[in-house]
């Protein structure tokens, strides 16, 4: 499995000090966060549908084997919430092969207002193969209700993931539905031993690649959460060799 950990966004002046030099320049901040992180969830994309060449721009930045995640628009989730969506998601798709072979998955993340509705979901998933049959979808699901075994049966046979949320108000149950997972640790910080009770938890998964992003704070502890989380699958993989 290949631990792809990160933060939500990268572009925060606070972080100076912390976890970026403390005169690195606001260009600077992706390539340097690059090179500490193997992955980055992207949420401006949520109010705005991404622009080709400022996806290109960034992935010029970054080395090969960097991963992006992009917020799908609110249009498709909020506004449309998830009905008629076929154009947008067609233009998503395309605008998003800016970023080549580092662009990751795009996380669908509904209202938490949303309660569960099956047509609806199986109605998009269906919308998705047919007009961005190459997006990775990931969704994240606010309201309880989505957790039941007929969501899980829906998501496994569109080959999209259910994203495993944790905050203080829900906790995603641990559902594998695809080959890949997508994690979005939300607490303001964990303890070290959560942390590594989360490793745990995502290695007992059969996933190829895990998406992991810690919340987006001003003391710099979403970077160090992912650093932490990343040292505990190092630390795996020389124990592995002894």
């Amino acid at each position: 499995m290949r631990m792809l950990a990160g933060t939500s966004g990268f572009s925060y002046a606070p972080w100076k000090g912390s976890f970026y030099p403390e005169k690195l320049p606001a260009k600077q901040m992706l390539s340097y966060y690059a090179t500490q992180l193997p992955a980055v969830e992207i949420n401006n994309t949520f109010y705005r549908m991404p622009k080709a060449t400022d996806l290109g721009t960034w992935a010029a930045q970054t080395p090969d084997d960097f991963r992006f995640v992009l917020k799908a628009p609110k249009r498709i989730t909020h506004i449309q919430k998830l009905v008629e969506s076929g154009n947008d998601l067609a233009h998503l798709s395309q605008v998003s092969e800016a970023l080549g072979g580092k662009r990751g998955p795009i996380l669908f993340q509904l209202p938490p207002f949303m309660r569960l509705d099956l047509p609806r979901l199986e109605a998009f998933l269906q919308s998705l193969q047919a007009h961005a049959p190459d997006l990775k979808a990931a969704f994240e699901f606010r309201h309880g209700s989505w957790f039941e075994d007929s969501v899980y049966e829906a998501l496994t046979a569109h080959q999209a993931a259910l994203c495993i949320a944790d905050d203080e108000a829900l906790t995603t149950p641990m559902v594998a539905t695809t080959s890949w997972g997508y994690l979005r640790l939300r607490r303001p910080d964990y303890e070290s031993m959560a942390v590594q009770t989360w490793h745990g938890q995502i290695r007992q998964q059969p996933w190829s690649d895990a998406y992991v992003f810690f919340k987006h704070e001003d003391a710099g502890t979403g970077p160090r959460l992912a650093r932490e989380l990343l040292a505990c699958d190092a630390a795996l993989g020389h124990a592995g060799q002894m």
